[in-house]
């Protein structure tokens, strides 16, 4: 391929996961060489970075992105979040799986080891869980854990293991009615009650936890709208959400975006980036 970015775009840009692997396949095939490892050689910077993530099976690349998030000097506890509570239960145990056969350790464990206190609490539960996934929701159960979430939010005992316990283990369903509950009695989101300090990082794990499970829509939407207003781009955030998205719900995020913010983000997107690596994000957003 020598580096025509464009024919890496055009080709790997409009292929589903299961096409991109069976691309791979047929590369190794001919050039007896790993076509990841042949682009990582030829690609450099964010272009090189989205090319891998989108590349990768979508169980492999959590597994990277997971990771990469834990490995960092201060983790990003929100990616690991994210991984844990906007996968159904099957796809976060391939993610599980796919993290031991790559990096021979498992992901509670690594995540174990880079946490501390209650953030490690939360976390290992959270990569630890395989919740129900259906539609079934017990109406007592959200009435009760809804009074339970609000004794433990009112009394500042955000540590509480009972709202550990909740969020770790209650099916979605479960978990939005639960979360309704509380809206109706109280007059006001649980995650509005979570606002406090904003350098407490259990804190923040913990509404980022909740929006996950609650509204993964609205919880990309606002990442992107984040990732693209900060001074300079955060394009580890962009890249993540586009790539793990495109193929899931990325239609409805950019509706919502446009609706919240007045501009399509395809737009936002190509006024904020640049050259071949704006070419595939573009491409992925559905615009050529």
């Amino acid at each position: 391929w020598g580096t025509d970015e464009k024919a890496i775009i055009s080709v790997l840009g409009h292929r589903n996961a299961v096409q991109r692997k069976q691309i791979r396949l047929a590369y190794e095939d001919l050039y007896q060489e790993d076509l990841i490892k042949r682009l990582e050689s030829e690609l450099s910077g964010d272009f090189e970075k989205a090319v891998y993530r989108w590349i990768l099976d979508p169980a492999d690349r959590d597994a990277v992105l997971a990771n990469v998030a834990i490995k960092k000097l201060s983790p990003d506890h929100h990616v690991i979040v994210e991984i844990s509570c906007t996968r159904s239960p099957e796809e976060l145990l391939a993610v599980r799986r796919a993290y031991q056969a790559r990096y021979k350790h498992s992901l509670e464990e690594d995540v174990a080891a880079h946490t501390k206190g209650d953030t490690r609490k939360l976390l290992v539960a959270l990569v630890s869980a395989f919740r129900y996934d259906g539609e079934e929701i017990n109406t007592r159960v959200a009435n009760s854990e809804a009074k339970i979430l609000h004794e433990a939010v009112k009394d500042k005992e955000f540590n509480h293991e009972e709202i550990i316990r909740i969020l770790s283990t209650r099916s979605k369903m479960q978990l939005m009615a639960t979360f309704n509950r509380y809206r109706d009695d109280h007059g006001t989101t649980i995650t509005k009650n979570l606002e406090g300090d904003s350098g407490d990082e259990f804190l923040k794990a913990l509404r980022t936890t909740i929006r996950c499970l609650n509204d993964p829509k609205k919880y990309f939407e606002k990442v992107l709208r984040n990732s693209i207003r900060r001074v300079g781009t955060d394009e580890d955030a962009l890249t993540r959400v586009i790539v793990t998205r495109a193929e899931k719900d990325l239609k409805d995020i950019k509706e919502l975006y446009h609706k919240r913010n007045s501009v399509p983000l395809d737009q936002a997107v190509a006024k904020d980036t640049t050259g071949d690596y704006k070419a595939l994000l573009l491409t992925l957003l559905g615009r050529e």
